[in-house]
C-alpha cells in the first residue's frame, strides 16, 4: 500500500514538471515569436531589448507573466471554461479587469494555486495512507477558492465606493447642467477633473468618453457602470441615454432622481439602524445587564451574607 502511496506522490510530481516545461517552452516560443514579429515591423523592442531595466528583472513581473502564460494556454479549454464562468467574468468587470489579459492571470493564478498548494500542504501534515489524498484534495480547492474569494472582496469594495460616490456623481451633472454644459461636456469634465473626489466613478466616466470617441454608442460605452449592480446607477445611465438620444432638458430629471436616490438612502439607513439596534439589544443583554444586576444586588448579597454570619455566631 505504502509503495502505491508513494508512486502516485511521483507521477504527481512528474506531471507537474511536465506541465512546468510545456508552460515555459510556451512562453518562450510566444516570446521569440514577438521578437520576430517586432523585427520585421522593425519596430524596436522596449521590455526585450532593455534588459538592465530593473523593473523588469523584478521577479514578480516573471511571475505574473509565468501565471499568464499558463492561463492563456488552457483558457479555451473546458477546464478554462468551468473555471472562469460567467459570474467570475462579471467580478472581472467590477475590478476593471475583464480583459484578455485579466481573465488569463485569474485562470493562471488558480490553475498555480491548485497545483503549487499541494505540495506545501503534503510536507506540513505528513499524512499517510488515505489522508494523503484527502490533504491534497483540500489542498486543490483551497488554491481554486482563493483567488475568486479575493476577486470578490475587490468587487465588494468597488461597489460599496461607487454606492457612496453615487450622490456626489448625480449632483456634479446637476451643477454641470445648470451652467450650460451638455450632457457630453458634463460627462467629459467629471472624467477629466475629479479623479481626487470620485476616484471610481471618475475613472469609469473617463473609460466611458474614450470608448464613445473610438466609435461606440452612449450605451455601449457606459455599458461597464450598469455591471456593478447598482440600481441607482442603472438608473442614471438609463437617463444619461435618453437624453442622449431624445434630447430635452435633464435638470429636472436629474433633481427628481437625487431626491429619490436621497429618500432610498435613508430607508437604507432606517433600516440598518434597526437592525443595529436589535443587535445592540443582544450586546446590552450579555454585557451590561450582568453588571447591572451585580451593582443592585451586591450590596444586599454582602448584607444578607453578613447577617447569616452573625446569627451562626449566636
Amino acid at each position: 500500500m505504502e509503495s502505491l502511496e508513494l508512486a502516485a506522490l511521483i507521477l504527481f510530481l512528474a506531471g507537474l514538471g511536465m506541465l512546468g516545461v510545456d508552460v515555459a517552452r510556451h512562453y518562450r516560443h510566444r516570446r521569440l515569436q514577438g521578437r520576430v514579429m517586432d523585427r520585421a515591423l522593425q519596430v524596436p523592442l522596449a521590455a526585450d531589448a532593455a534588459p538592465d531595466d530593473p523593473a523588469d528583472q523584478r521577479w514578480w513581473r516573471r511571475a505574473q507573466r509565468g501565471v499568464a502564460a499558463l492561463g492563456a494556454r488552457f483558457e479555451n479549454s473546458r477546464l478554462g471554461k468551468a473555471l472562469v464562468t460567467a459570474e467570475d467574468r462579471l467580478l472581472l468587470g467590477q475590478v476593471n479587469a475583464n480583459t484578455i489579459q485579466g481573465r488569463a492571470t485569474f485562470l493562471g493564478l488558480r490553475l498555480a494555486l491548485a497545483l503549487l498548494l499541494p505540495l506545501p500542504a503534503l510536507a506540513w501534515w505528513q499524512p499517510a495512507g488515505a489522508q494523503i489524498a484527502v490533504v491534497s484534495l483540500c489542498a486543490v480547492a483551497f488554491g481554486l477558492l482563493v483567488p475568486k474569494l479575493v476577486l470578490g472582496a475587490l468587487a465588494k469594495r468597488l461597489r460599496k465606493r461607487t454606492d457612496e460616490e453615487l450622490p456626489l456623481l448625480v449632483d456634479l451633472l446637476r451643477l454641470l447642467q445648470g451652467v450650460g454644459f451638455s450632457v457630453d461636456q458634463s460627462l467629459q469634465m467629471i472624467g477629466d477633473r475629479f479623479q481626487h473626489v470620485m476616484p471610481v466613478l471618475s475613472r469609469e466616466v473617463r473609460d466611458a468618453n474614450a470608448n464613445y470617441v473610438r466609435g461606440r454608442s452612449r450605451l455601449q460605452s457606459l455599458h461597464r457602470l450598469t455591471e456593478f449592480g447598482n440600481e441607482g446607477l442603472q438608473g442614471l445611465v438609463q437617463l444619461i441615454v435618453q437624453v442622449h438620444e431624445h434630447g430635452g432638458a435633464v435638470q429636472e430629471p436629474l433633481r427628481q432622481f437625487s431626491d429619490r436616490l436621497r429618500e432610498q438612502r435613508k430607508l437604507r439607513m432606517k433600516e440598518q439602524s434597526g437592525k443595529l439596534s436589535v443587535k445592540m439589544t443582544v450586546v446590552m443583554m450579555l454585557t451590561l445587564l450582568p453588571a447591572l444586576m451585580l451593582v443592585l444586588a451586591g450590596p444586599a448579597v454582602i448584607s444578607l451574607v453578613g447577617t447569616v454570619a452573625k446569627m451562626k455566631g449566636h
